[in-house]
């Protein structure tokens, strides 16, 4: 087999695993698709490549937090929610304020976010957040007391279609209301 068609087959193997998934993959998922050893730089090379076949297509294939995957392009969005015409989850303005805070501060207590919110945090904002997983307790502080320490999970950016959390837009942003 010449080195070109086998770099199209690496990169078909690649591009119908990327498709049929349900999440992310992950480079070491990836590297589980080949019997023989490769390298990552060279993965990382067959995924620019795959990246570059579609630019011209439909889907993109983007980097999130917990790899890589496809996703439509934005601007056929609007047929896709005809074809499912559920209704989008709508957050309330404490919802999404909870998760700013989290996001910008963590790992915080909710008497971290209390005192910035100026309120007290509904036990349901805090549970909502963790049941769509965009938020769990990674500790706690070391007070009396041991509050939980919250903090955001790949879930979140993989949602938000962010890689890290210096991905987020500098909250100067929101503070002159560009976002």
């Amino acid at each position: 087999m010449s080195e070109t068609s086998n770099i199209r087959e690496l990169k078909n193997v690649l591009e119908v695993a990327l498709l049929t998934s349900h999440q992310p993959l992950s480079l070491d998922d990836m590297l589980r698709l080949f019997a023989e050893r490769m390298e990552r730089a060279t993965l990382r090379m067959l995924l620019d490549e795959l990246r570059q076949d579609w630019t011209e297509r439909t889907m993109d294939l983007v980097q999130v937090a917990s790899g890589y995957r496809f996703q439509a392009r934005e601007e056929y969005s609007i047929y896709l929610t005809r074809l499912n015409p559920e209704k989008q989850a709508k957050y309330s303005r404490a919802v999404m304020e909870t998760l700013a805070i989290i996001a910008y501060r963590q790992p915080v207590t909710r008497g971290d976010i209390e005192e910035i919110r100026g309120v007290t945090v509904n036990p349901n904002v805090m549970r909502q957040l963790q049941e769509r997983d965009w938020v769990d307790v990674v500790g706690q502080r070391e007070v009396p007391g041991r509050p939980s320490l919250y903090a955001t999970t790949k879930h979140f950016l993989d949602d938000f279609n962010l890689r890290s959390l210096a991905e987020l837009p500098p909250m100067d942003a929101f503070v002159q209301g560009e976002i």
